[in-house]
């Protein structure tokens, strides 16, 4: 009858944890400011149709900037730190849902030899046995009741934690693909400028050697070699400031790769000088889009719902906690006839176990200030969430208008770069004929220079602000979809430290469709990528 008891108390006890309520807020997302459209959303060149922005690098038709990307999701080691964390997350949400099971099941066993003191109670009221050997074994459990859902909401707390951190690692990919194409639009940009500067260096010197043969010949001053001496200087000292550039844009571009300093030769191919072509249309979706594809956004949302979560958890600290143990052991001890040997009789169980509270009903506000400190770190995530999507908007409409813009100003330095390279063949032939001085060649030699500097510098700017869009849109991070968050090496060495279970591979990852989640709409899913053949 006693045990059928128990069990009923047992009972009662899952029923009533299973049922019962959680105090604190339910998470809902924030509301945001979005802005309806984009303010170049009226330009011919930008499309508001949904576009898949899975391989986004692919719109330059550039298999060298393909295989860096590939190169870099395999071996950058900041990608490798965010995948670690993802792992951490997961075994933290293991260690909050194992808390709302039982919190305590223990064996426990003990051999104690005892020495009573001569001058203790039992040896005053005639105790004879003042050494003796004793010994026990046995379970115990005790579970605290969720009754306020305190467990339920670390366990909300964790898993959303769980998604901010692989909404991180999204992040990190998202920046990763953009630096990697960054850094390479920068590097073929200066190889193109170093190009130019040398082109002007032997035009230079060429001008140099006419001068210097009509000086020579007597037809003109000294002043005109100086002064072609001086361009030719000046220009020759730009090349070594460019080679900076270049080697220091190599060096940023290895570390993104995981490889020490390089000339990268293998890597970035017989293509120097070509600036990757952007097409002339950009397909950016929506405003609203950005809640969803950004992964930063989504981040901001699950860390926001996760400290929601922790004000339940504070509240639970107001009302009294419920609690069930029990111990159920075998004792046997060496005193008068008893033996040692006896422990595993029946008659030397030992039982014990019931229903317990306990209530901090005298806490100096201790506990509900620490509600208010848990409910204001939510707001001011509440606020951060709307700032990043703030900043979400702000950065797309920043490298829009720069992609549009930029390419406005590339035209119109290839016109005047053609009108500078007119005027300067026309002042050489001038001044072979001895109808103009050299002061206007090397006007129109300068300022020929100077153009097609521009224009390169302005070729590599569309580019940089197309990638600049691309990775303000939140594209790039589907390409770890059905991969692990970190590389088989990687997984080795963990493996071979600890048991992790499944927990290294992705499918222990199987995250649900929503707000927190990262599955596409079934119009993005079946929109085509952004096509070069646009250009």
């Amino acid at each position: 009858m006693k045990g059928n008891n128990l069990g009923r108390v047992l009972l009662m006890a899952v029923l009533l944890t299973a049922g019962c309520l959680k105090v604190g807020p339910d998470f809902t997302p924030p509301k945001a400011t979005v802005a309806k459209d984009w303010q170049d959303a009226g330009d011919p060149r930008v499309k508001t149709a949904a576009v898949t922005y899975r391989q986004w690098w692919r719109a330059f038709a550039d298999p060298t900037l393909d295989r860096l990307i590939e190169s870099a999701y395999r071996e950058n080691l900041s990608l490798r730190i965010a995948g670690v964390r993802v792992l951490e997350a997961r075994a933290q949400l293991g260690i909050a849902i194992g808390e709302w099971f039982p919190q305590t099941q223990q064996a426990f066993g003990s051999l104690d030899k005892v020495h009573v003191s001569q001058r203790s109670p039992q040896a005053a009221f005639g105790g004879n046995t003042l050494k003796f050997y004793q010994s026990e074994v046995g379970l115990q459990a005790a579970w605290e009741l969720d009754f306020w859902g305190k467990f339920r909401r670390a366990i909300e707390a964790a898993d959303a934690s769980l998604l901010a951190s692989i909404a991180d690692y999204d992040s990190t990919l998202v920046s990763l693909t953009g630096d990697v194409a960054t850094s390479y639009i920068l590097i073929r940009t200066l190889e193109k400028r170093l190009d130019i500067a040398r082109q002007n260096v032997v035009s230079q010197t060429e001008s140099l050697q006419l001068a210097e043969a009509k000086f020579q010949g007597g037809t003109t001053t000294q002043r005109d070699v100086e002064q072609a001496k001086t361009l030719l200087f000046n220009t020759q000292a730009t090349i070594p400031a460019l080679e900076i550039q270049l080697r220091q844009a190599k060096n940023a571009l290895c570390v993104l790769l995981g490889l020490p300093p390089n000339q990268l030769a293998g890597l970035l191919g017989g293509t120097a000088g070509v600036i990757p072509a952007p097409p002339p249309q950009v397909a950016v979706g929506i405003p609203a889009d950005l809640l969803r594809r950004r992964p930063d956004v989504r981040a901001a949302e699950a860390r926001a719902a996760a400290q929601c979560a922790n004000i339940g958890i504070a509240k639970a600290a107001l009302f009294p906690a419920f609690s069930i143990s029990g111990t159920f052991s075998f004792q046997a001890s060496d005193v008068v006839n008893f033996k040692l040997g006896n422990m595993f009789d029946w008659r030397s169980r030992s039982a014990s176990g019931g229903p317990s509270f306990q209530w901090d009903i005298l806490n100096y506000g201790r506990l509900t200030n620490q509600v208010r400190v848990q409910d204001a770190r939510f707001q001011q995530l509440v606020i951060s969430y709307q700032n990043t999507v703030l900043k979400a908007q702000q950065e797309v409409d920043d490298s829009l208008t720069g992609f549009l813009r930029s390419q406005i100003r590339a035209k119109m330095l290839g016109e005047s770069t053609a009108a500078a390279r007119r005027s300067f063949d026309l002042a050489l032939v001038q001044y072979r004929e001895g109808s103009t001085d050299f002061t206007t060649v090397l006007t129109a030699q300068q300022a020929l220079l100077s153009e097609q500097d521009s224009l390169a510098v302005s070729l590599g700017d569309i580019s940089r602000n197309l990638v600049g869009v691309y990775r303000a849109l939140g594209g790039g991070w589907q390409l770890r979809e059905g991969k692990n968050f970190v590389p088989a090496t990687v997984q080795a060495e963990m493996a071979d430290r600890t048991n992790w279970g499944r927990l290294l591979t992705s499918a222990a990852y199987n995250l649900p469709a929503g707000p927190l989640g990262v599955k596409e709409t079934k119009a993005e899913a079946t929109a085509p990528p952004p096509s070069p053949q646009q250009k």
